[in-house]
């Protein structure tokens, strides 16, 4: 034989025990011989293909595709969902760092409608599938959350959103339940309703003796 053709045969070779190595260490496996547990698990893996690991909620992770998580994040961004729900947003101009995004105000927006407070959505997410939560975001609403807004959102915009909030994680605690009308409120709180509005009868006068 030329030496040429030894220097061919040679991967040749080593291929085959490579494949043979393989087949022996999967009936190994089938058997339950011949690696550790935590060996026989990451085989299994490797031969079953990926598997679906459940949260602490028991839910099934998501597997979310990086487009869709940044087109998350970005409507996340320009739809003022921090402007309540991430503290200190708006003070400081949108310099919160996205690891503090998303869970909670404790300070309640007083109105007619009672008292409302801006819920954790990290914790909201981790409680709800993806399917969920296409219904669970289009729910009306107390004000001042604009659920009119999420209701007009397409289905994927919607996933979007979750899967961007699925990848910070949870954080936080749950923030207090909504207080019906005129209930005392222990916690800080906005009045949302206009303040120093002229009486009707003044607003009244000055239309019909405006112009226009």
């Amino acid at each position: 034989m030329f030496p040429e053709s030894k220097a061919l045969l040679a991967p040749s070779r080593i291929a085959s025990a490579a494949g043979a190595l393989a087949i022996t260490s999967v009936l190994l496996l089938a058997v339950g011989l011949g690696f550790p547990s935590h060996a026989r698990a990451q085989a299994s893996r490797l031969v079953a293909g990926p598997v679906k690991v459940a949260n602490a909620s028991g839910l099934p992770a998501t597997s979310s595709d990086p487009s869709s998580v940044a087109r998350g994040r970005y409507l996340v961004s320009i739809s003022g969902c921090n402007d309540c729900h991430t503290a200190g947003y708006t003070e400081s101009g949108g310099r919160i760092a996205p690891a503090d995004w998303l869970t909670g105000l404790p300070v309640g927006f007083r109105g007619p409608w009672g008292v409302s407070y801006p819920a954790n959505l990290r914790l909201t997410v981790q409680s709800v599938s993806e399917t969920e939560w296409l219904r669970f975001a289009r729910v009306e609403r107390l004000p001042p959350m604009p659920w009119f807004a999420l209701r007009d959102m397409s289905d994927d915009d919607l996933r979007s959103v979750y899967r961007f909030i699925r990848t910070l994680g949870p954080k936080g605690v749950r923030m207090p339940a909504a207080l019906a009308p005129n209930s005392e409120v222990a916690t800080p709180f906005i009045q949302f309703t206009p303040q120093n509005m002229p009486a009707v009868s003044q607003a009244a006068s000055a239309k019909q003796g405006g112009r226009g």
